[in-house]
């Protein structure tokens, strides 16, 4: 590299992400897009984002203060100016970095709500924010009174793990015993809690924070057609953009939602949430003080309304100002993902992939098998096999495409 390219390099400002998987490459490339100098941490020495990072830091996400003490050394190297993450559990981390080289970004209270479920829910039952009953279970027996209590209508879930790993819904058959060790094993913390199953349709959404100031530019339905096939595990088949309850529920959907974000204390930064509507009106799951997975804010709020989420999150990360006329949706479109769950077994034939290069409303896929893998039972929504994220017009032709998109690949397995 030349004296003036370096130089150049130097006058970037650096942006660090956390994490360098699949999620995060999307967001690596943005930031690319944006002229900043990409620093990716992550464990992994061969993760996917590190190609396209303009450097990396080799550290674990899910250890505070591993990441911190490797950030504070990179930082004496090369300034970081700003710190974030897309797709992955780590508000905590962020926070710890952010709060050590006094940059922008969520207070380590909201990172610590965000992270736990149970502090979560009980902080959201002090401030009034509409929630599912709840309860910590110290043990399986405590677990056996709790559900003959509520007749099992009940969602068994670690307090602290993530895509729904270790989640278990409730029935009279089910082994309390087995449920209990298996989302307390899921645990970091072994803690383990139950709350009301909820019946009715899912939304999430997600929002631009800035300056206390909320603007939710993602709603999609959220899709559980194999809730039955993958009993009594929890797991979902993608979703669609824009929510069919909108606009006729939008104030009701904000006006939970942003009390939810005003309780877990995001002032600015992104919250994600996972909403239901019920007949007892809309109700809390959770909410994440970080950027969604399932490419949701790279890919599907971009094309639905024309805005570059991520870009708008980067730039708070970075404290620079924003014109709210940046987070006005700028047209309102369709669309969808599908995620893929082959049989369990070993892998004897792929087909269909190449196939879904002929279609320019497929925006992005992944499929993560080769022949000869073996596929044990998916328990979780990690257990998918592979992904598609289709545009359109509205949101019902982009369901349809991104439902025939996902049927024109095959893995088959014996």
């Amino acid at each position: 590299m030349s004296r003036n390219m370096l130089n150049s390099a130097h006058k970037k400002k650096t942006l660090l992400i956390i994490g360098a998987g699949t999620e995060q490459v999307a967001a690596i490339q943005i930031a690319n897009t944006m002229g900043l100098f990409v620093v990716a941490l992550d464990r992994d020495r061969k993760a996917p984002g590190f190609r396209y990072a303009n450097d990396k830091i080799i550290a674990s996400t899910m250890h505070p203060q591993e990441s911190l003490n490797a950030a504070l050394k990179y930082n004496k190297k090369r300034k970081i100016d700003g710190v974030t993450t897309v797709g992955h559990d780590a508000p905590l981390t962020v926070a710890t970095i952010a709060k050590a080289l006094h940059l922008p970004g969520i207070s380590i209270n909201t990172a610590k709500l965000s992270s736990n479920k149970l502090l979560m829910k009980n902080k959201f039952k002090k401030d009034g924010v509409p929630i599912p009953w709840f309860k910590e279970v110290k043990n399986a027996n405590d677990l056996h009174k709790v559900a003959k209590r509520k007749a099992y209508n009940l969602i068994l879930k670690p307090v602290d793990s993530r895509g729904s790993i270790g989640v278990t819904r409730l029935s009279k058959d089910l082994d309390l015993k087995w449920a209990f060790e298996r989302a307390m094993q899921a645990s970091p913390s072994a803690k383990v809690m139950v709350e009301e199953y909820l019946e009715g349709p899912q939304i999430s959404t997600e929002a631009i924070v800035y300056k206390g100031k909320i603007y939710t530019l993602g709603y999609a339905d959220r899709n559980y057609e194999y809730i039955d096939r993958f009993a009594p595990f929890i797991v979902e088949n993608g979703g669609q953009s824009p929510s069919r309850f909108l606009p006729k529920e939008k104030g009701n959907i904000d006006k939970v939602f942003n009390k939810a974000i005003r309780s877990t204390g995001i002032v600015n930064g992104t919250a994600k949430g996972d909403l239901v509507i019920t007949n007892n009106g809309i109700k809390v799951i959770e909410i994440a003080a970080r950027m969604s997975g399932g490419f949701f804010c790279t890919d599907t709020i971009p094309l639905v309304t024309g805005v570059n989420f991520v870009e708008k999150a980067i730039k708070i990360a970075l404290g620079e100002k924003l014109d709210p006329s940046e987070l006005r949706s700028k047209h309102v479109k369709g669309s969808a993902t599908r995620y893929l769950f082959p049989e369990p077994g070993t892998i004897k034939r792929i087909t269909g992939v190449s196939k879904l290069k002929y279609f320019k409303w497929v925006k992005r896929t992944g499929f993560y098998y080769k022949i000869g893998d073996k596929l044990k039972p998916i328990t979780d929504h990690h257990g998918h096999g592979g992904f598609v994220v289709v545009s359109a017009k509205d949101r019902e032709t982009a369901k349809k495409r991104a439902e025939m998109a996902i049927k024109l690949v095959r893995i088959e397995t014996k």
